[in-house]
């Protein structure tokens, strides 16, 4: 999960330098899937249990599938072709509180002061974002692109909790292939109309790096490492490791003249940072006040082992 978020921060520096000087974000989007697509694909046919997955699986995964492909690899490339790497990492800190929420919504625990006022505090940071420079969203700006951002931030949150189970039955391999399986089928169509009016190959050397990171190390790479993480861990963990993001993106992004840090991104990374801590820590404290004993499934918390012969907790 370290590497997935290093690899992840790191892309928001490429996709601004990108779609402001050489391609469309629908052209990077359409590479993005071929890649993904070429990569998992092949692995997944020859793996155990692609063929034998059950109606209510396979409809899960449909779904998800396409809040992926549109509602998050889509709209974030559309949100940071207008927005600065700086803040587009730091809306996507987000995840974690979205992913609560979601969490909570499906396997409903009690709500504690301190939690809400962190989902308070979190959505107040995203608020100074989109609306530092007043209220009207117009094309094209800078707030309209930290929306999509945003927007995609809560579809990989929904997707996180939703495909976990599919994750631990089937395996990474096998979901990621459905994944750009249907990927492949939704954006086939559109592919040429993108692709065939640009010769990549007179691309600068420095744009085709960039565009090879991203196409690799910014999507191949990372995706497997985010979806074999979620295998292994819960949601929660999976949307915490997101900090990492900001970090990576924002030194690129200084380093590379592309942005700065100022009162704004500090004070709304402030808000955003504060707020998914206090639901993080309400969310675990929480855990252990529920009255039926039980913990939910996927749960964050460790669940207690019991001592033999003793019959006390540890």
């Amino acid at each position: 999960m370290i590497f997935a978020n290093l690899f992840f921060g790191a892309n928001f520096s490429f996709y601004v330098s990108l779609t402001r000087n050489y391609l469309d974000f629908q052209q990077i989007f359409m590479l993005q899937i071929l890649a993904a697509a070429l990569f998992f694909i092949p692995f997944a046919l020859f793996t155990r249990g692609f063929w034998r997955m059950g109606r209510r699986d396979a409809g899960r995964i449909v779904a998800v599938s396409l809040l992926v492909v549109y509602g998050w690899m889509y709209l974030l490339l559309w949100g940071s072709s207008y927005t600065t790497p700086i803040d587009a990492s730091v809306i996507a800190t987000l995840g974690p509180a979205f992913t609560l929420i979601l969490d909570h919504l499906l396997h409903p625990h009690r709500y504690l002061p301190g939690r809400l006022v962190g989902v308070l505090a979190a959505l107040i940071g995203a608020g100074i974002l989109l609306f530092n420079e007043g209220f009207d969203l117009t094309h094209g700006s800078r707030a309209e692109g930290n929306l999509f951002v945003l927007l995609a931030v809560v579809a990989i949150a929904v997707n996180t909790v939703l495909i976990k189970p599919q994750l631990e039955r089937l395996g990474t391999l096998v979901v990621m292939g459905w994944y750009y399986i249907i990927g492949l089928a939704v954006t086939a169509p559109f592919f040429w109309r993108y692709i065939d009016h640009t010769d990549f190959l007179r691309l600068p050397l420095s744009a085709q790096a960039e565009l090879a990171y991203i196409l690799i190390l910014g999507t191949v790479l990372p995706m497997y490492l985010l979806y074999r993480g979620t295998e292994k861990l819960t949601s929660v963990h999976t949307a915490l490791y997101r900090y990492i993001q900001p970090l990576t993106a924002g030194l690129l992004a200084v380093t590379r003249g592309q942005a700065h840090f100022n009162a704004v991104n500090l004070t709304a990374a402030g808000f955003i940072f504060t707020g998914v801590i206090l639901v993080v820590a309400g969310y675990r404290y929480s855990r252990n006040l529920r009255s039926d004993g039980r913990l939910p499934p996927y749960s964050a918390v460790s669940r207690p082992r019991q001592a033999s012969g003793t019959g006390r907790l540890h």
